[in-house]
């Protein structure tokens, strides 16, 4: 991928339910990951629910959503909505670097759409081609532990 100094980051990620995104401005990237430095892979989480919890204090404490330029969580079929807000992003932003990171089910379809509107300052990429241990990667942790967290709130 090459060290680029992207203006912006979105990552989108989807649950059983949830589809959801956030943009990052690089500003704030720094700032953010040594706030949210404990959080993992949820799949990787041996005690679930006492990780959720331990996790939604974190971003409470820290305030984390106040770091997300734009941040959207919806039911896994109005992925169109997130899919044109992040088209419209792009549009409002073209003239800025931009960093998207999608999760590899989405992805096809996805990179149809940024094709149709500019695909110039855009680099797409799988989440699971992300490089563990990467910002990239570790910034596209919270997006999958925010949609985590909805996840069961909602199954209560």
């Amino acid at each position: 991928m090459g060290k680029k100094n992207f203006d912006y980051y979105i990552f989108v990620d989807y649950t059983e339910e949830f589809i959801g995104y956030h943009i990052i401005e690089r500003e704030k990237i720094k700032d953010l990951i040594a706030k949210t430095s404990k959080i993992r892979h949820y799949k990787e989480v041996k005690h679930k629910k006492q990780y959720l919890k331990a996790i939604k204090r974190i971003f409470e404490k820290n305030d984390v959503a106040n770091y997300f330029r734009a941040f959207k969580i919806k039911k896994i079929w109005q992925n169109l909505e997130i899919f044109a807000d992040i088209i419209e992003f792009i549009k409002s932003y073209k003239h800025y670097l931009i960093f998207i990171s999608i999760d590899d089910k989405h992805y096809s379809n996805f990179e149809r759409l940024v094709k149709v509107v500019d695909s110039n300052n855009i680099f797409l990429i799988k989440e699971g081609n992300l490089r563990k241990d990467s910002i990239e990667f570790k910034l596209s942790l919270i997006i999958d532990n925010l949609l985590n967290l909805e996840r069961t709130k909602n199954t209560k």
